[in-house]
């Protein structure tokens, strides 16, 4: 289980929120962490850690963020497409209209730098995406007129989708090197679409692997195993997460049936503005304590991977589905964020979470596009 730092409660407690469930341990069948190993923050610093405001919270638009690349264009006509969701749940017209309008902007203006990113054999794609994304302005030009939010919503969302392909298109290599010391383990590099076929109902999750390749390559090659078909949800915590993946028992991991042995991964964390991740250490033990994840704990189905609270090595098969619970794990910097990996988030079908309790089980887990990215040991 989890216990929170010193500090952490220090903080959260002046602010007057109630940590008395967090302090009966959270992820249960865990170890649970070492308070006394915590470090201890200055009074100022421990308040600026608490949660900025205005977090990112949806998982698509996180993975959007997570890829490598730095076009400034696409990023424009991103965040304009973005921000009109703030706009549309206030019915403020103006400004979605004004977004719209900078949007066809940056198409106009940016489409040769928008092409130039992208390597040539794949330009003739990007430039359906690009006429896709021109189109698609009429519809939801119209639909803003008739203020239509339903179909605002709708035709939004399309216009994204055109974006994150485009986004994707960009990514030209793999960015970073894995450490040689994790070579034996599987790695995806890149990203790969999995659904998970419950006994509610199916969902579907897009694995980083650009963010946490050893992570997210454990997950799918368990997977390709069967690994996770049939398992239970083991244990639940209302608002907070539903964990499961030891069909064998609660700390019995994965053992390779070539060596014999558990498989453990690296807790494996990648920092914005860093080159490649953290391995084998929480930010928190680092002094790192207010850098952001690229991959955060704010978005609603975020998947991250479980392990003994004392050993940030000791991740195996376990993982869990975040809930989450604003009270106490606000969007942004949250107890979670820098001392769990995160390997992705569910893209399709959340409601079917909500309804998923312990006892219930994953029927199977398959993947269903990017196995090409998988690098086996």
């Amino acid at each position: 289980m989890i216990q929170i730092p010193h500090w952490f409660k220090t903080a959260v407690l002046a602010l007057g929120f109630s940590l008395a469930s967090v302090a009966a341990g959270l992820l249960p069948g865990l170890e649970a962490f070492d308070v006394a190993q915590a470090s201890p923050l200055p009074a100022a610093i421990t308040v600026a850690y608490l949660p900025p405001g205005n977090a990112i919270t949806d998982g698509r638009a996180l993975l959007r963020n997570a890829l490598p690349i730095d076009n400034k264009e696409i990023r424009k006509i991103q965040e304009n497409l973005e921000v009109i969701s703030e706009s549309l749940r206030s019915k403020r017209w103006g400004p979605i209209k004004s977004s719209i309008t900078k949007v066809e902007r940056a198409l106009s203006q940016g489409q040769t730098k928008i092409l130039a990113a992208i390597p040539e054999g794949r330009q003739a794609t990007a430039q359906s995406y690009l006429d896709d994304l021109k189109e698609g302005l009429t519809p939801l030009r119209e639909a803003i007129d008739n203020r239509d939010k339903e179909a605002v919503w709708t035709e939004r969302s399309k216009l994204l989708d055109d974006v994150s392909h485009l986004e994707e298109l960009m990514v030209k290599e793999f960015p970073f090197e894995v450490p040689e010391a994790y070579s034996s383990l599987p790695q995806l590099k890149g990203r790969a679409t999995v659904e998970f076929q419950t006994s509610k109902g199916n969902m579907v999750a897009v694995l980083d692997g650009y963010s946490a390749p050893v992570t997210a390559g454990n997950f799918v090659d368990l997977i390709q195993r069967g690994f996770y078909d049939g398992v239970e949800f083991t244990r639940a915590e209302d608002n907070y997460v539903l964990q499961t993946g030891d069909p064998a028992g609660p700390e019995d991991g994965f053992i390779d049936p070539q060596t014999k042995q558990y498989r453990g991964i690296p807790l494996e964390i990648l920092v914005k503005g860093d080159d490649q991740p953290v391995y084998g250490s929480t930010l928190e033990d680092l002094g790192r304590f207010l850098d952001e994840p690229v991959l955060p704990f704010s978005a609603f189905g975020t998947l991250g991977m479980a392990r003994p609270g004392n050993d940030p090595n000791g991740g195996s098969s376990q993982f869990f589905f975040f809930l989450f619970e604003p009270e106490l794990t606000p969007a942004g910097l949250n107890l979670l964020d820098g001392r769990y990996a995160v390997f992705g988030y569910l893209v399709e079908n959340k409601e079917v979470l909500e309804q998923l309790k312990q006892g219930d089980r994953i029927d199977k887990v398959r993947v269903l596009s990017g196995l090409e990215n998988l690098v086996e040991p």
